[in-house]
């Protein structure tokens, strides 16, 4: 193929492949709002003040019908599914912004979601890290707002914030960061060392990126920093771009120490000095470790610092398991934090 033939048939494909995915869009708005007028036009004509046998007979009826008609996507538990849509977004402007960006399958795996604004975090970051429909299950399996800082903060706050990133598309830092952080994707078994664990983490960097966040972008390794003619590196320098800042990790294998944190305002200030650019906000530093002590944290006052302290995960445990390890953090902070409010 002559050099002007190549050039006219990559200018075509390009077009064919924009204009696909433009359809594809169209398609999937008009199929969400499609499916929210049903399920509101169900609710209100026909199901308003009606016992629930007499519901769940409406449905069955009318989903029968629409399937013989139009196919399977009209089954009785998808017909279901379009009235608890309505139900949960009864504001038609909402569901039109959410059908841009999200399909009904990314909405279909949020409805069972109970809590409102557990349901409103997922929809948000969804959109905001462009998840697939298989990235939003994993992440409600790993119970990803539970670890998120977010989760335990007061609800006026979770609410503003959700608000910032729709409206403002800012992300802080009790969105940004987790704990615990789940490595499964490392494949470390028995014992390794810290230049292991970030040997593998490098190697990973993609999933590593996709448990941290879609807006990490990696900076440098043993990024070297001197201080009075002494050399010290930093293990992981990366920026997040909502943020706009940089953000420092520093992997430890065993427990949180008091002395984590001295180290990691020596990086962080340095950082502030000589390596933020202008616009950017200051710099945040991770620490992860194996384990962490909640106490020693709250002594040295860093739950409301640029210091974030995590630990990591080797393996994704039971589902329990780690629910109850969540809410039992989640129900110690809050105690805390109505502590120093009652004062």
């Amino acid at each position: 193929m002559k050099k002007q033939e190549l050039e006219l048939y990559k200018s075509i494909k390009e077009m064919i492949v924009s204009t696909k995915a433009k359809v594809a869009v169209t398609v999937n708005r008009e199929l969400v709002l499609l499916y929210w007028h049903i399920g509101h036009k169900i609710k209100h004509q026909v199901l308003k003040n009606k016992r629930a046998d007499y519901r769940k007979a409406i449905i069955v009826s009318l989903s029968e019908k629409l399937m013989q008609e139009f196919g399977r996507g009209y089954s009785r538990t998808n017909v279901r599914n379009f009235v608890i849509f309505a139900e949960l977004f009864p504001d038609i402007q909402i569901v039109q912004s959410v059908s841009g960006q999200l399909s009904w399958t990314h909405i279909y795996k949020i409805l069972y979601i109970k809590y409102d604004l557990k349901r409103a975090f997922y929809i948000e970051l969804c959109k905001a890290e462009k998840w697939s429909t298989r990235v939003l299950q994993q992440k409600i399996n790993s119970m990803l707002y539970e670890r998120t800082a977010i989760s335990k903060k007061p609800e006026k706050l979770i609410k503003q914030e959700l608000e910032l990133l729709k409206k403002e598309d800012k992300m802080s830092a009790n969105l940004v960061f987790r704990d615990p952080y789940i490595l499964d994707f490392l494949d470390l078994r028995d014992t390794y060392s810290e230049k292991d664990l970030e040997t593998a983490i490098l190697a990973h960097l993609q999933a590593f990126i996709g448990e941290m966040g879609t807006d990490f972008a990696f900076l440098a390794r043993q990024k070297r920093i001197t201080i009075d003619g002494e050399d010290f590196y930093i293990d992981l320098l990366f920026f997040h771009r909502r943020m706009r800042c940089l953000v420092a990790i520093d992997l430890k294998l065993g427990k949180f120490k008091a002395a984590h944190k001295g180290q990691m305002e020596l990086y962080l200030r340095w950082l502030e000095k000589h390596d933020k650019r202008e616009g950017e906000g200051s710099p945040v530093g991770l620490i992860l470790c194996a384990e962490k002590s909640q106490e020693h944290i709250e002594l040295l006052m860093l739950d409301n610092s640029n210091i974030k302290v995590s630990e990591y995960l080797m393996n994704l445990p039971d589902k329990h398991v780690l629910k109850a390890k969540l809410q039992k953090a989640i129900a110690i902070v809050k105690q805390q934090l109505e502590s120093r409010m009652g004062k």
